[in-house]
Order: structure tokens, then sequence, then C-alpha cells
């Protein structure tokens, strides 16, 4: 709701340009009145609306239900940016959540999505990025009505477990900064390293054993997430540093299954990753 009224009060779009687009994940029985709430708002703004229902269920993870509201998110237009209201804080717990999920240095370069807008990790339209505490300070202000998920309360979700420790750390805006002035330069880092990885791959799609005994394993796992990603078999960083000690260490003619039950056979002297 804030992030929608600061849109709409910049003058930055038209009302026209403006699609106020809600997934109903159908996780919560009342989430119904959620996606009704948001329809009203968006008839007092003037702006067009799209409803997206996923029937996915109580029991539906995380990750399962972002990866729904995405695909329901890119359906409205390929082309048109999307706005979400990650804010200081989502950033924070991002970094902590990957740094937990064992991402490495890409922990630090989340909230990376392709043709996603961020306005309260920009300054297009704010001067400076906004926590929770900010965003709760600008809807008291301007007097607006949200509503709350549940479901942020609850200790079954990881995220939900490190916001409650995150709140009780006494973690200050300026150390937020801190992350997100990392942040920042580790996605400029990410661009320019996928930009020389990309550079390496073979283009013939075969790939020699040999390289691997004489690589760091930090660019071997680089290379591999590249190749994997180009090959249409994208692995987890602990499936890549298996895939690795594969190359390095199984017999000739033995098999590695990457996901999607995609079998790479390890020759003698090579392999194949198309």
């Amino acid at each position: 709701m804030v992030m929608l009224d600061v849109i709409c009060r910049s003058g930055a779009y038209s009302p026209d340009d403006i699609i106020v687009a809600h997934f109903d994940h159908g996780i919560r029985q009342n989430s119904g009145e959620d996606a009704e709430f948001v329809r009203k708002k968006t008839t007092e703004y003037g702006v067009q609306f799209r409803l997206g229902e996923g029937k996915l269920g109580a029991r539906t993870s995380e990750d399962s239900a972002r990866d729904a509201r995405y695909e329901f998110l890119y359906s409205i237009d390929p082309y048109a940016p999307i706005f979400v209201a990650h804010h200081l804080d989502d950033l924070v717990e991002t970094v902590a959540i990957n740094s937990l999920r064992g991402t490495g240095w890409r922990g630090l370069a989340g909230l990376n999505r392709q043709n996603i807008r961020r306005p309260f990790l920009e300054m297009d339209l704010l001067y400076e990025p906004m926590d929770k505490a900010a965003i709760i300070e600008y809807a008291a202000k301007r007097r607006l009505n949200f509503r709350e998920d549940q479901s942020n309360s609850s200790d079954e979700y990881l995220r939900n477990r490190i916001r409650h420790e995150m709140n009780n750390s006494g973690l200050n805006f300026e150390q937020k900064m801190e992350i997100y002035r990392l942040w920042q330069k580790q996605k400029e880092l990410k661009d320019e390293i996928d930009t020389q990885i990309v550079k390496l791959l073979p283009e013939d799609g075969v790939w020699q054993r040999s390289w691997f005994r004489e690589m760091d394993a930090a660019i071997a796992l680089e290379l591999l997430r590249a190749g994997t990603l180009r090959a249409g078999a994208p692995a987890t960083r602990p499936q890549l540093e298996d895939f690795r000690q594969a190359i390095l260490n199984y017999a000739p003619g033995k098999y590695f299954n990457l996901p999607g039950d995609r079998l790479v056979k390890l020759n003698k002297d090579d392999f194949e990753l198309l």
C-alpha cells in the first residue's frame, strides 16, 4: 500500500500505465479478503487491477509460493517492469538466509531477478532506502490502511525466524545501510564476473577433466554454474561441488546426475555439457 501510494504520488507514472497485480496463493482461508481489499484500493487510486489465484494449499513452501507468484506477475506483461515492495529489512534477511543456505558470495548479490524494480531499495522515487519502520511511519502519516499477512508471525518459515531474531538483535538503520552498500557493490561484481565466466565456456560443450585438476575450486564452481545454466540444468552450490568432485574422482564411464534427471557421462579425458 505504501509503495502504491509513493508511485502514484510521485507523478512519474500515469494511472493508465499502472497495473496492480495481486496473487492469491490460496494458502490461507481468508486470503480472498486480501484480494478484495486490494481491488477496492485500486479503484480509489484509479489504476488497473489483475488478480491471479493459485489454490496452492496450506502446506506450500515459501519457495513454491514465490515461484507461482512470479510466474503470474511475468505473465501479465513480459516486457513491463515489475515493482515489488522489498525493503531494507528484506534485503538483510535475504543475505542472512542465503548465507545459511551456503550460497557463497552470490548470497550477498540476491534480490536480483530480471526486470524487477524495488522502489524501497532504489533512490529514483525516494531520497534513501526505506526499512520496515520507515514504511510503517509513512503509512501512519498518510493514514494508509493495509492488511497484515497472518503467516508473517509464524515461525514455520525460515525467513520469519530470521526476521524475529533480527528484530531482537538491535540492528540499527546505519548497520542495515552497510549491508545495503555491500549489496550494491556485490551486484556490480556479479555482473562483471558473469560476463567474464561466460566467455570461458567451451563453445562445443566439451569440457576437459584436466581443467578441474589445475583450477581453483571457486573458479571451477563458477564455470560449472554457468555451464549448467546454459545446459538448462541449474544446480545449487552443494550440487555443483558434488559435480566438481565427480569430475575429479569418478572413473571413466560413470555418470553424474544433474537436476532434472540430467545425466552427464564422464569419459576418461572429457565430458559433454550441452
